[in-house]
């Protein structure tokens, strides 16, 4: 197995309609201007309310990927 060297960073997803789709959406955006993405961890899950109900997620996660040799 070859040595990697990780680089981490901080980013929080959004979504309407679930915690899974804002750490998606994170991921998603994440993978348009980053590349070897090889894990994520959610540190973090707060979401709005309004009247009552969940109006909005919004999930923090640490996304790494492995830096270019």
């Amino acid at each position: 197995m070859s040595e990697h060297v990780y680089k981490s960073i901080e980013l929080t997803g959004t979504s309407p309609n679930s915690m899974e789709e804002a750490v998606a959406n994170a991921v998603s955006r994440a993978g348009k201007t980053l590349h070897n993405l090889r894990w994520f961890e959610v540190t973090d899950t707060r979401g709005h309310i309004d009247g009552g109900r969940i109006d909005h997620w919004q999930v923090t996660v640490k996304v790494n990927f492995t830096l270019d040799e």
